[in-house]
């Protein structure tokens, strides 16, 4: 299998692998070019990060390239999380560790993600349409794992659970939050109310790292 050369990163994924719109964004390098555009300018030396949704490992692999960097990465959809190790390794990113699953506040639960064949309409939501295939798994406490290894920065992709995260998420000792918002799902009322709560929560939203649909919280000093 010959490597494709994404975001500078080689990528060993076959057009079987993923679905057509994923393969073309692949091929002329727009895969999630603006998030890993935003990504790379937030993260910092010897961040710890927590990403939530791994994808196929592309932006976990570029946050991995800062110095002193480590990252925990979770894919609720265990075939993305395989394909996603294949690309960690190929870029010899012994820094980063990938789970199949979705930490969120609270104790463990039932949780199910429903994958659809257009990919930006997957999400943790039944109503949002038909869908492909169904993966169940037990969540694990987002809390606990944010305070066991030290997390500072949040990245996130979660499919439309952002505001149930940032409601119910301690992050007292978070700097920065990337997240992808997901409006086609929830709509301007929902961004409304995910700004709301981090604002609660002392962030702001940072508009030098943000554009678009992906951006980025920063923690106003006063709220350390």
């Amino acid at each position: 299998m010959g490597f494709l050369n994404v975001h500078g990163l080689e990528v060993p994924v076959s057009q079987s692998d993923v679905p057509a719109a994923i393969w073309s964004s692949l091929i002329d390098d727009s895969y999630r070019a603006n998030a890993a555009n935003l990504v790379v300018k937030t993260v910092q030396p010897n961040d710890r990060v927590l990403e939530l949704g791994t994808g196929l490992g592309i932006i976990c692999s570029l946050l991995a390239g800062s110095d002193g960097v480590q990252v925990w990465s979770f894919e609720a959809n265990p075939e993305v999380a395989s394909l996603a190790e294949r690309v960690i390794r190929a870029n010899n990113r012994t820094n980063v560790i990938v789970a199949q699953g979705l930490p969120m506040p609270g104790p463990s639960r039932q949780i199910t993600y429903y994958a659809r064949a257009e990919t930006w309409m997957s999400s943790f939501a039944k109503e949002h349409g038909p869908y492909a295939k169904a993966h169940s798994f037990s969540s694990i406490d987002v809390n606990d794992f944010i305070q066991q290894h030290n997390i500072n920065f949040i990245v996130m992709n979660i499919g439309g659970a952002e505001l149930e995260f940032v409601k119910h998420a301690h992050l007292k000792n978070i700097e920065r939050i990337f997240l992808e918002l997901h409006d086609h799902l929830y709509g301007l009322d929902g961004i409304r109310k995910i700004t709301d709560e981090l604002m609660d929560k002392g962030f702001v939203y940072n508009p030098r790292l943000s554009d678009g649909t992906g951006v980025t919280y920063s923690r106003l000093r006063e709220y350390h």
